[in-house]
């Protein structure tokens, strides 16, 4: 087995790169092994992800958009069975986002969107998934993981926005964590 000094890895299968672009009906236009059926579409994916799985022995992650919000797309029911083998090729968790493949893509984006498509994968698929997308508030990311919509949360723009969110959001859940040595004159304001 392959070390390499990470704690995970994660294939990235969503947002229009390639990997999605082979499983989403709208992009993967082929006529051979790789094209037409979600079983053929799903093949390359599948053996990028079987291929890695032999090589590392850290959690390995998969990044999916759950749905092209678009008509004929890639959509839930197709990330649920695509999860299920991905699960049965080892890998650990499902990172759940959507989008990104067509721009004409009709998204219902409001704070937590996308945490119904990580509850369905997570109980239908029975494997770890992540919550993502327009996640902001402490509050609303220990609802996420206590009400078993997800197993993690996974934050971008709001860490973006406060370098220090994790930090704050201990407080904010009167959660007691290690502050970094540089930073514990401020931990009690």
């Amino acid at each position: 087995m392959l070390k390499i000094g990470f704690d995970f890895i994660e294939l990235h299968m969503a947002h229009g790169y390639l990997l999605h672009e082979f499983l989403s009906p709208l992009s993967n236009q082929r006529e051979d092994e790789y094209g037409g059926s979600l079983e053929n579409r799903m093949r390359f994916p599948l053996e990028i992800a079987k291929s890695v799985r032999e090589v590392v022995e850290i959690p390995l992650f998969v990044r999916i958009s759950a749905t092209d919000w678009a008509k004929d797309g890639w959509d839930l029911e197709s990330s649920i069975e695509f999860s299920k083998q991905l699960k049965l090729l080892g890998v650990d968790l499902m990172d759940v986002s959507s989008g990104g493949l067509v721009p004409y893509a009709q998204i219902d984006s409001d704070f937590g969107y996308q945490t119904y498509f990580s509850y369905k994968i997570k109980h239908e698929a029975d494997i770890l998934v992540s919550a993502v997308g327009l996640i902001a508030d402490a509050y609303q990311a220990e609802h996420i993981l206590s009400s078993k919509q997800a197993d993690i949360v996974v934050m971008g723009r709001a860490l973006l926005s406060d370098p220090y969110w994790c930090l704050h959001a201990a407080k904010v859940l009167n959660v007691d964590i290690d502050w970094p040595q540089q930073y514990l004159r401020a931990k009690h304001i």
